[in-house]
């Protein structure tokens, strides 16, 4: 049986020895993934200690939100349909699943009609496999000048991607540098609308290798509620 106290604390403790121990000083915020997690575990993270929320699905976003047991900042890491984005564009969100030019159109629609800024990640296909979305790497200075100069109801706050699953860790550090290095010349471009302010990338099988190489921003489900069935 999983206790999610310890394995917070534990990966709180760990996150934070991690990053003293790199190069990279930028304190790593833990996103506890709560797929398929009921809302009791959901608000056990969250007396835990946690206070950012990621969810892959719209619906799991619109079920639990409501019954959080405090405000905490919700992300939706998984790929984003343009028709759910009505759904959870009021909500206290940063949508990590910014992949393509239409998505960034009804966001930023949406975000006009309700007079807000919608702070998005832009999704890199870092491991470039046909399963993953996000835009490849040699396209991804020239999306993200293209939705900061049209999209002016989207605020660009950073980048996240995902390494293909290693047996051994050890073998995602070069997807990880290569999100980093992006990252680090987005930043120097100084382009207005854009703030590179979070580098999301690290789960539970990587995120060790992840901060390393600087992420700041670590999406894990298994090493706090244990395996669970998506079926």
């Amino acid at each position: 049986m999983q206790n999610i106290e310890n394995n917070i604390q534990n990966l709180l403790e760990e996150l934070e020895h991690i990053q003293k121990a790199s190069a990279h000083k930028d304190p790593v915020t833990l996103i506890a993934v709560t797929k398929t997690v009921g809302i009791d575990k959901l608000n056990e993270a969250i007396k835990s200690g946690i206070n950012d929320v990621g969810e892959n699905k719209v619906q799991e976003i619109i079920n639990k939100y409501p019954l959080a047991e405090k405000k905490v900042n919700w992300h939706l890491i998984g790929s984003l349909q343009t028709n759910k984005v009505k759904y959870i564009i009021d909500k206290n969100l940063l949508i990590h699943s910014l992949d393509r030019i239409e998505l960034a159109a009804e966001i930023n629609k949406r975000a006009k009609l309700k007079q807000i800024t919608a702070d998005c990640l832009i999704q890199i296909n870092i491991s470039r496999e046909e399963s993953k979305h996000g835009v490849l790497i040699e396209d991804a200075v020239e999306f993200i000048k293209t939705v900061a100069f049209n999209y002016k109801n989207i605020k660009i706050l950073g980048l996240m991607g995902m390494a293909s699953f290693e047996e051994n860790p050890e073998n995602t550090r070069p997807y990880f540098r290569k999100l980093k290095d992006l990252y680090e010349t987005v930043k120097l471009l100084k382009i207005d609308n854009v703030d590179m302010e979070y580098l999301s990338m690290g789960m539970s099988n990587d995120y060790k290798v992840a901060v390393q190489e600087g992420s700041n921003m670590v999406r894990i489900g298994t090493a706090i509620f244990g395996e669970r069935n998506y079926d």
